[in-house]
């Protein structure tokens, strides 16, 4: 069985399940969904813990199965943890795990918790990934993409009593701490509990935000080019501004962009060819959230101009390991910054 977790404290209070998975790169959701098992667990009593961490493919999962089936050292019920830091447990591993499901539904004594990074499409469909949702309630932690952001920051306000203004205001103060906390959710998190330290329950003013909440963005390279697709101008310029300003090298900055590009034009001229969009987005491995953007903009772009963009790339590409262009700022992050904006814009355009 697979539940959200929203939908993971009602299952705890209806019943324990003997097996948890719990997979996702949200550090702090996943921590939550795991504290949030375990806490069921001891107040149903199984006060023991073992942990056991696989951290390679050549692991020894013995153990895991031996503490599996070995009674408690003191008759108590307990809590086993399984963490896989890889998500790639090997074909031992995968072996262990498919048993491993199976005795764990049947142990009266035990809960089992299995704890996963984010996993590709292929492992989703592995056998022992199905063994473990067959057998287990598995909690899917997805990101919480930039859009979504300032709706999580809302309700997370709003569990401690708070709330934002109404109307434009309050969009603003969510825009705010958004714009504070891009790319790290534990600092949201942090940022919404200080709040509820300063400030007694009820509405908070965008002034008192101001005041309260740092700039604790963390910028990533490989969501830059969602931002470009977007057509978030501003947001794109302060990604790069921030990027820069942590010693990030333009290297990568560029790769992430240039593979995204890539992969725009070739499912441009995949359409162009007459082949539907789900296929040329699967044949360019686009999926989840880049796939919704593909959807919408791609096909009311045009090769000719996705075909520049990929060229510009190649120029820019030149400019940041030290190959100037008459034509182009010799300044890598200036390169950049053109290119970005350029294709921002450009994508703008095109899905208003």
């Amino acid at each position: 069985m697979q539940v959200s977790p929203v939908q993971l404290p009602g299952q705890l209070q209806r019943a324990l399940a003997p097996l948890y998975v719990v997979h996702g790169d949200e550090t702090l959701l996943v921590q939550e969904a795991c504290d949030a098992i375990r806490a069921a667990a001891r107040t149903a009593w199984y006060v023991e813990r073992t942990v056991f961490t696989m951290a390679s493919a050549q692991a020894d999962w013995s153990a895991v199965l031996a503490a599996l089936g070995a009674l408690s050292l003191f008759a108590d019920k307990r809590v086993l943890e399984v963490r896989i830091p890889s998500g790639k447990p090997g074909r031992d591993g995968a072996a262990a795990l498919e048993q491993l499901a199976t005795q764990a539904a049947h142990s009266a004594d035990t809960v089992t918790l299995v704890v996963l990074p984010r996993l590709d499409a292929a492992t989703l469909k592995s056998g022992w990934m199905a063994a473990l949702i067959a057998h287990g309630v598995v909690v899917r932690i997805d990101p919480v993409e930039r859009a979504q952001l300032p709706a999580w920051i809302a309700q997370r306000l709003a569990a401690q009593g708070q709330r934002v203004a109404e109307g434009e205001e309050g969009l603003r103060t969510l825009a705010f701490m958004a714009d504070r906390v891009e790319g790290n959710l534990l600092a949201a998190h942090q940022e919404v509990v200080k709040l509820g330290l300063l400030y007694p329950p009820g509405e908070l003013s965008l002034e008192q935000v101001r005041r309260a909440v740092l700039d604790v963005a963390r910028y990533d390279p490989f969501k830059l080019p969602l931002a470009v697709l977007d057509g978030a101008l501003a947001r794109v310029q302060r990604m790069l501004q921030g990027l820069q300003a942590e010693g990030v090298a333009p290297v990568p900055v560029h790769w992430a962009l240039a593979e995204e590009l890539r992969a725009l034009h070739a499912v441009r001229r995949a359409l162009d060819a007459g082949q539907p969009l789900p296929l040329a987005l699967r044949e360019q491995r686009v999926w989840g959230a880049r796939e919704q953007r593909y959807e919408r903009l791609a096909p009311r772009l045009r090769s000719a101009l996705t075909g520049r963009w990929l060229a510009e790339a190649q120029t820019v590409d030149g400019v940041v390991k030290g190959l100037p262009h008459p034509d182009w700022p010799s300044d890598p992050w200036a390169a950049l910054q053109r290119l970005a904006v350029g294709v921002a814009a450009g994508c703008a355009r095109a899905i208003c």
